[in-house]
This record gives structure tokens, C-alpha cells and sequence, in this order.
């Protein structure tokens, strides 16, 4: 058992030596993404989950998609600092800047750069530090007017109807779109919404955590017939066995079927976890196959790992009112778990904790499955919160 061949990949958005159980996903994003390109109504996708589920793996396949389909894209992640007027401008612009070097001059797309322009121009921002650096005017009275929920919108127009004139689409990847501020978030909305009515070739394919589906609803109502929400879940029984033996099988190296069970019991069928259980378990073990025993050692490497790097980054980023109240969540067990009971827990109304509770959920720590319910985002923190005081 060599580690230096060890098939598993814990990590941020690491692709996993087997990507189980997301074929319906990924086959639903291929076909939006040809529609799209074709003309044909389609889409945008959100994909929605939980942390560790594998959101950004999904959102790396469907560019891989996009660009196997002729597409142009481009890979955002949103961050809690930086607006998403200056990502997406030194998107769009890498993006027009690559149709504009195609064969032969294109009007609609010196149109696309003087709209981008313009729109750089109104919010008063700089990409990659410099001001705007296309030798070209911009386009008066076009993305200009200051209010990003109008400016958005044409440049989307421009940058689709550039992409149309050559032949092609534009896939825009949003990741952690969770992030969005309620102002950015109604103003990307409005964007899809008018490419949509006007059939143009420009897709957004994000993902977030499950209070996305509040977020995009709270901006727009209509949003929730702009996007699809794909529910990206734990895998199956028998997809998370897929997970797990095929790398393995791939190195001629087997698990008893008493520790596939054991394994898939301690993750829930969670990719990431999985993919720590199948590291700790191949270093732990001597020979092939896999055992029980081997498991048992392996978990606790793998415990003190989740505990040091995936759980207490974010726990140690909690104010103690914060902490309380997932300590008291814990408590009750894995959730979702009425709002009342946790406040009963604490001995607090629901209404005292309801600042307490809306931080938890603007940084992403709790979600609401369902009115008057809170939820972990991150599978087993509940069993972590347990180990900790």
C-alpha cells in the first residue's frame, strides 16, 4: 500500500478519481448549454447543497462541457470583499477580447468592448489594477447610467449578442454565488433574465448553499423560472460504494465488504468525506484488502483531519452567541430541528435569538430546509460541535 499512489483526493474542489452519481447533472448542463448555444430556450442552472457535496467539482465539469461544446466560459469564485461589478467585468472582457481576435472584424462585437467600456466607466472601478485598456470609445447612453441592476443587463445584451455574431455562446461559472449581496444578486438576475427574453447565447451556471434558493427568490420572484436548482445531495448507497472501490480497484487493491459498509455509515454517502475515508483508509492499511481493523485506525486520522481543517476554520470564525447557538443545535441531534426547541434548549425565546440565527445564516454556517427550521450546512457538524466546548 503505497502512499504515493494513493488514488483519493480530499480537497477544496479536487476532482475525485471517480465522480459517482452526478451523470443526470451533468447531461441535464450539457444539454442547456447546446440549447442555449443553438438559440433554443434553456436554463441557467444553480447548482444547491451543502457543503462537501462536490458543487464546484460539478461547476469545473460543466466548463470542461462548455468548452468540448464550443462555448466560451469563464470561472468566478464570489468573495465576501470583492463586487461581483469587478469580477464580471474582467470576465467579460477576457471573454469579448477573445471573440474580438477571431477572424475577420465584427461590429456587435467592438459594440460588446464600447458597452463594457461604458459600464467600467459608470462604477468607477479598474481591472487588473489598470483602467480599462482597449483602445477603443465607449458607447453613450448604454450600461452608463450608475445602477447596476439597469447596466448589467446591457452589458449581458451586448456581450450575448457578440457572442451570437460569432457563432458561439458564453458560459459564465459563478461559484459560492451565496456571497452575492441582495443588490448584486437582483441585478444578475435581472441580466439572465433579459438574455432570456431576447434568446441570446449567454448561460450562467452557478452554485451555493441551499439558502441560494431563498436569496434568488427574495431579489426576483420570478427567478425561480429563470434557473434550474439541482439539488446536489449526498450519493447513494450504491453510487458512494462506486466512489469509494473503483479508485481502489484501478491500483488492484480491494476493501472487505464489512468495511465498504463502515465506510459508507461514518460518511452518509458525503463525496468529500468519502474521499477522506478512502485516503486515511489506503495510508492506515498494510495489504490489500481493506478491513475493518484498518478502517478503525484510519478514523480517527481522519477525524482529527476534519476536526483541524474542515470543521474548526469555520467554529473559530463564530462569535460565542454563535457558537451557543450551534452548540444547542448539536444538542438536539443532526436537524433540521425547529427554531422553538433550540431556543428552548437555551432558554431563550425564538425571538431573542433571531439576530443570532440571521448571522449564522448570512455566513453560511445554518440554513432554513422549511419555514420555522434551522439546518447545518456542513454535513456532521453536528458531531463536531459535540467533540468540542
Amino acid at each position: 500500500m503505497d502512499p504515493r499512489v494513493n488514488p483519493y483526493a480530499p480537497g477544496a474542489g479536487t476532482p475525485p478519481p471517480e465522480l459517482a452519481g452526478r451523470d443526470g447533472v451533468l447531461a441535464d448542463a450539457r444539454l442547456a448549454i447546446q440549447r442555449n448555444r443553438s438559440g433554443q430556450s434553456a436554463r441557467s442552472l444553480m447548482f444547491v447543497g451543502l457543503r462537501g457535496v462536490g458543487k464546484t467539482v460539478l461547476l469545473n465539469e460543466a466548463q470542461a462541457i462548455a468548452d468540448e461544446e464550443g462555448a466560451l466560459s469563464d470561472f468566478i469564485e464570489i468573495g465576501n470583499h470583492e463586487p461581483l461589478s469587478k469580477t464580471i467585468v474582467a470576465t467579460l472582457r477576457s471573454l469579448l477580447l477573445k471573440l474580438d481576435r477571431a477572424k475577420g472584424v465584427n461590429e456587435h462585437v467592438k459594440t460588446g468592448l464600447r458597452v463594457l467600456k461604458s459600464f467600467v466607466g459608470a462604477i468607477r472601478i479598474k481591472v487588473e489594477g489598470i483602467e480599462f485598456a482597449v483602445d477603443i470609445d465607449s458607447e453613450p447612453g448604454i450600461a452608463d447610467s450608475g445602477t447596476l441592476s439597469r447596466d448589467l443587463g446591457e452589458v449581458f445584451i451586448a456581450a450575448g449578442e457578440a457572442a451570437r455574431a460569432r457563432d458561439t455562446s458564453i458560459v459564465i461559472l459563478i461559484d459560492e454565488i451565496q456571497n452575492l449581496s441582495r443588490e448584486e444578486f437582483e441585478a444578475l438576475i435581472m441580466a439572465v433574465h433579459r438574455v432570456d427574453q431576447k434568446r441570446l447565447p449567454l448561460l450562467v451556471v452557478g452554485a451555493g448553499l441551499p439558502l441560494v434558493v431563498r436569496l434568488t427568490g427574495e431579489a426576483k420572484t420570478y427567478a425561480e423560472r429563470l434557473f434550474e436548482y439541482p439539488d446536489i445531495g449526498p450519493l447513494e448507497p450504491v453510487e458512494a460504494r462506486r466512489a469509494l472501490v473503483r479508485p481502489a480497484a484501478r491500483a488492484d487493491v480491494e476493501f472487505e465488504e464489512e468495511a465498504i459498509t463502515a465506510v459508507i455509515a461514518a460518511t452518509q454517502g458525503y463525496p468529500y468525506f468519502l474521499q477522506e475515508w478512502g485516503y486515511q483508509a489506503w495510508n492506515t492499511a498494510q495489504v490489500t484488502p481493506i478491513t475493518v481493523k484498518d478502517l478503525e485506525k484510519a478514523s480517527a486520522a481522519v477525524i482529527e483531519r476534519l476536526d483541524r481543517n474542515f470543521f474548526r476554520s469555520r467554529y473559530e470564525r463564530l462569535s460565542d452567541p454563535q457558537k451557543a447557538y450551534l452548540h444547542a443545535m448539536a444538542r438536539c441531534g443532526p436537524g433540521p430541528h425547529r427554531t422553538g426547541q433550540i431556543a428552548k434548549e437555551l432558554g431563550k425565546s425564538s425571538q431573542q435569538l433571531g439576530p443570532t440565527r440571521e448571522a449564522l445564516i448570512h455566513n453560511g454556517m445554518i440554513f432554513s430546509p422549511r419555514y420555522g427550521y434551522a439546518a447545518f450546512t456542513v454535513p456532521l457538524f453536528d458531531e463536531f460541535m459535540n467533540r468540542v466546548q
